[in-house]
């Protein structure tokens, strides 16, 4: 054998090689693409029913948000009333019932006023009367200080 031909051979023997680990190569994508297909359509078929479970989940909640925002609605209508009702009671009976209860703080003031007076009045009288009987008069026999006899006179 030449030299030529021997390598020729070892030519077609790495190109044989090389074919052959190719072919490993090709048949293990494609057992790969194959289990990649079944995982697909595995996942397919068990998110269709969860896909379709979360349809009428989102369309609860919005059945539900729906119902929220009636609620909403109205609470917002019975506050408006409500504020409307208070202004109204303020201002119908607000005034009138200011002036009844400082009428009635005038009133108690002034009878806690002449009460007062009537006990200055009275302390007065009575200040007056002790510092009457203390008041000594230079000359003038005072009535509890006579002397009385009995019998004799």
């Amino acid at each position: 054998m030449s030299g030529g031909e021997v390598a020729g051979l070892i030519v077609a023997v790495f190109w044989a090689i090389l074919v052959s680990f190719l072919a490993v190569v090709l048949v293990r994508l494609a057992q790969t693409l194959r289990q990649a297909g079944d995982l697909v359509a595995g996942v397919t078929e068990q998110a269709v029913p969860l896909l379709g479970e979360a349809t009428a989940a989102v369309r609860a909640a919005h059945t539900q948000l729906d119902r929220v925002d009636t609620i909403t609605a109205d609470v917002q209508e019975v506050t408006a009333n409500a504020s409307a009702l208070s202004t109204t009671v303020a201002s119908t009976f607000g005034g009138p019932l200011v002036k009844v209860a400082a009428f009635g703080y005038g009133v108690r003031r002034a009878v806690g006023l002449q009460a007062q007076d009537r006990k200055d009045a009275k302390a007065d009288r009575r200040a007056r009367a002790r510092a009457a009987r203390r008041t000594v008069i230079v000359g003038a026999a005072l009535p509890g200080a006579r002397r009385r006899t009995r019998g004799k006179g």
